[in-house]
């Protein structure tokens, strides 16, 4: 018996084994808690962009340092990367 017949014959029984996925017990609050915090995130990043907005306004008038660039692009970016996650997150465990 060559050691690829017995890679094929252990192949093809694998191949018949039929696996239905099944959620785990309490998923549903756990996927609950996942959209409060998804809802926190996106207000949190809309918050983040009124006061970087308001602080450029503040600065532009009275003079000063300009922070409120960093601030306005930190919250772009940060919202970009948490509006991306789920995406990555669904191609990563769907394996595609």
């Amino acid at each position: 018996m060559s050691t690829a017949y017995a890679v094929g014959e252990a192949v093809a029984v694998l191949a018949e084994i039929n696996i239905t996925p099944v959620n785990p017990p309490q998923m549903e609050k756990f996927v609950n808690l996942v959209n409060y915090l998804a809802w926190f995130v996106s207000l949190a990043g809309i918050a983040a962009l009124i006061y970087g907005g308001g602080k450029f306004g503040w600065e532009r008038w009275h003079g000063g340092a300009v922070e409120s660039p960093k601030i306005i692009l930190g919250a772009l970016f940060g919202g970009i990367i948490a509006t991306s996650a789920g995406p990555i997150m669904n191609s990563v465990v769907s394996g595609g």
